[in-house]
């Protein structure tokens, strides 16, 4: 069985690069090459033509990218055929050797966090996944199901803290004595990242969400939780920089390492990459991929 933290380190090692391409097909940006129809959402060609889109980003990243990151809203916009073809689109990351960490941002209580979390980390799960997102607003005990599945299976989790949104300092900010809240969440997530530490690389499989946009609070928030994975948005398109993104990162055998930097739209919708040219939309694709690769891998190796 995998440990999730020591998978992802270790593949981030092989490849120098720390990048994570998030899968957002918005339909009304898919590349001229793959549009069928009208692609509208309940349209029966849709799905069909965002799973051959991705399944061929899939194909262009293959060997450089250690992780890809689904967004589950954009695949339920669909209905049942996006889901059936998130499913699809999972079994071919997996296929090509990158972990699937599923952005669902999930976070409920009971019963309700035991079916979520059979749902993709358990080991007849019907929909796998690697790894998946968690909001802690309701309490760590909505967390502890996550928790158990993770750890019995050698599955992640990555728990919001700090976001890269403009509007997460309406409550992240908040300060609780003389911390912030993301901050407190960071501390009482101490524990349970202990538990989860990896046995070949002490990285844990218990991961955090902070924002390229934020430095600063990555670096408190590095201090508070040493060897947790952090899961980096922002990068790219958003404004962050590959040195903003790698802020909360520390040094590892081959440089700096800690965490995975997210792009979604500047490499999936890249300058010129709009064209039902194979051979042109190849090349767009490939320098968005190379671009992102060589700054990250620059930012993580000064």
């Amino acid at each position: 069985m995998q440990h999730f933290g020591d998978a992802l380190i270790g593949r981030v090692r092989a490849l120098g690069n720390p990048l994570c391409l998030g899968l957002d097909p918005y339909l009304d940006k898919i590349p001229a090459l793959f549009r069928d129809g009208d692609m509208s959402p309940g349209n029966p060609l849709t799905a069909p033509a965002v799973e051959a889109f991705l399944k061929a980003m899939l194909d262009r990243a293959e060997g450089r990218v250690a992780v890809v990151k689904p967004q589950i809203a954009f695949f339920e916009r669909m209905g049942w055929r996006g889901m059936r073809m998130l499913d699809e689109v999972s079994a071919h990351a997996r296929r090509l050797g990158m972990l699937v960490l599923l952005d669902a941002k999930r976070g409920d209580i009971g019963s309700t966090a035991d079916a979520y979390a059979g749902a993709y980390l358990a080991a007849d799960a019907p929909m796998p996944s690697d790894a998946i997102t968690l909001n802690p607003y309701l309490g760590r005990d909505t967390l502890q199901p996550f928790f158990t599945t993770a750890k019995a299976n050698g599955r992640g989790l990555f728990i919001l803290v700090k976001t890269s949104n403009p509007g997460s300092g309406d409550y992240q900010d908040l300060k609780i004595g003389n911390r912030s809240l993301a901050e407190t969440v960071a501390d009482s997530l101490s524990q349970m990242s202990g538990e989860m530490e990896g046995p070949e690389t002490g990285w844990s499989s218990l991961g955090i969400v902070v924002g390229a946009t934020y430095p600063g609070e990555a670096e408190r928030i590095r201090e508070i939780l040493p060897r947790t994975i952090f899961l980096v948005p922002g990068y790219g398109a958003q404004g962050g920089s590959a040195a903003d993104a790698v802020n909360g990162f520390v040094k590892g055998p081959n440089g700096l390492e800690g965490g995975i930097v997210n792009s979604s739209r500047g490499i999936l919708y890249p300058a010129g990459a709009d064209t039902d040219s194979a051979a042109v939309w190849e090349k767009a694709v490939d320098a968005a991929i190379g671009k992102a690769v060589n700054e990250l891998g620059e930012a993580v190796s000064a």
